[in-house]
Formats: C-alpha cells, structure tokens, sequence
C-alpha cells in the first residue's frame, strides 16, 4: 500500500514538471514573437540613422531662379539658410518651401533636391491687382499680400471695405471690369461701406451708386443698359443712381444732357430713368 502511494506521488511530481515545462516553453514563445518585431524595427531604425549619416552632405550647389522684379535671390538665400546649413538629406524641403513663400512679394515656390548635393528654388513674384485702403496690396486672386506697401504703383484701382470683406471686394471688381473693358469703359475704384451698400468708380470719375439691394440684378441693368448711354457722354455724367426699384437716375453735371442724335433704342433707355422709386 505504501509503495503505491509513493508511485502515485512520482507520477503527479512528473506531470506538474512536465506542465511547468510547457508553460515556460509557451512564455518564451510569446516573448519570442514581441521581441524579434521590435528587435527588426530597431535594426531598421539604426541602419537608416547610419544611412542619413553616411551619405548626408553639405549642399555645394544652391540654384534659385525668378523671374525677380521685387525679391532678390540674396533675400531668399538669407531666409533658407539656417535649413540649408542641416545638409542634402537634413534640410527639411518643406520647411524651405514654407520660409520661402512666407517672404513678402513671394507667391509660389517650387523646392527639388538633385543627387548628390544639389537644390533648386523656383519662385514666381506676386502681382499686384489693386490697391486695399490706400495702403494694402491686392493680387490676382483678390488676397491681401501686403498690408504697408511702401510704393503704391498709381494706375492701380482703389478697393476699400469694412475688415475682412477684401476677397469679396476684390471679386466684385474683377467681375464687373472685365465686363466693362468689352463696352469701352474701365474701374478706378470699388467700396463697400459698413452698411453693405457698393459704389463703383469709373476711370473717368463717374461713380455708380448700387446700394445694398439686388446688387447683381443692378450690375447687370447698368452694363446691358446704362453702359450704352453714357460711354458717348462721360464728360457730361457726375453719377449714376442704380438704387430705383424700376429703373435709375443719371445725374448731369450741366442739370439736362446736351442735345445729341440719340438712336430711339437709346431715347427708350433714358425715359427708364424718369419716375422710378429710389429703393436702397
């Protein structure tokens, strides 16, 4: 009897070694398996710390073209030279890119990096499109990219409005200029006052009140309309009164327009400016 208690023992000894085995052969496998990941990421990882630092090297060439009319390729090459000062593969080319466009008159930048040592920077200048608050300058696509120019060129149309509202402007004006470049007249300036209301200036110095109402409806009344009666007569005009609820009201500088051979196409046109209610 005591014999066999002593082999049941052995065998249970047994089976809780063999148990203990597996378990620990079971956690070195798992370990195994997170390790040898990391362990890969982390040779990856220091290969290609030693690849950037065995192959980096100075920049020996540094190339950057215009055309230049307001920035030169010395302010730029002093706005870039920290970053360029990290190496071929270390300066940051976004970071270039971002520096190089942040410079005033810069309006694109196009950054490439050539093998071995070799950056080129490509730059287009702003244009200037108008001018915002007598002090501002526009471009092309009505962004204000200058708040304090300190040359102002004069045959740039005046734009002003209340803070924010320089795109909007800005969008008015090229709209209603294209249009009236076609029909032999041209903007000098575009306001949009704190309540809302538009007045347009021509280059001859006739202004064109629109109100705050129905502003495209009015555009389009006075070029389809108005444009035809007074491009013959711009001396004679002071200001043009869009803000009728049917019509307009031309003001004469002389009181009554000079008699002159008006077609009966344009005789129809004035009478629509005779009896109208003025709606702002």
């Amino acid at each position: 009897m005591k014999l066999r208690y002593l082999l049941m023992a052995h065998e249970q000894a047994k089976r809780r070694k063999s148990s203990n085995t597996t378990s620990m052969d079971l956690s070195k496998l798992r370990l195994s398996k997170i390790l040898a990941p990391l362990f890969m990421i982390g040779v990856i990882f220091i290969t290609y710390q030693l690849s950037i630092i065995m192959l980096d090297r100075e920049i020996s060439s540094l190339e950057i073209s215009g055309p230049f009319h307001r920035v030169t390729a010395l302010h730029i090459e002093d706005a870039i030279n920290e970053e360029i000062s990290a190496g071929f593969i270390g300066a940051d080319i976004d970071r270039i890119k971002d520096l190089v466009i942040a410079l005033p008159w810069i309006d694109q930048a196009r950054i490439t990096r050539r093998w071995p040592s070799h950056i080129s920077i490509t730059v287009t200048e702003q244009i200037p499109a108008a001018v915002w608050h007598d002090h501002g300058l526009l471009n092309t696509r009505g962004e204000l990219f200058i708040k304090n120019a300190r040359h102002i060129p004069p045959e740039l149309p005046r734009l002003s409005g209340p803070n924010n509202t320089s795109d909007a402007v800005a969008r008015r004006y090229l709209g209603v200029r294209e249009q009236l470049i076609s029909r032999g007249l041209d903007v000098r300036g575009v306001n949009l006052d704190n309540r809302g209301s538009w007045e347009i200036t021509l280059v001859n110095g006739i202004n064109v009140r629109l109100g705050g109402k129905a502003v495209d409806e009015r555009i389009n009344l006075f070029l389809n309309v108005v444009t035809e009666i007074i491009v013959s007569r711009v001396e004679e005009i002071d200001y043009v009164d869009m803000r009728y609820a049917n019509g307009f009201a031309i003001a004469w500088k002389n009181g009554l327009p000079s008699p002159i051979n008006d077609s009966e196409k344009v005789k129809q046109k004035l009478l629509m400016a005779r009896g109208s209610q003025l709606d702002v």
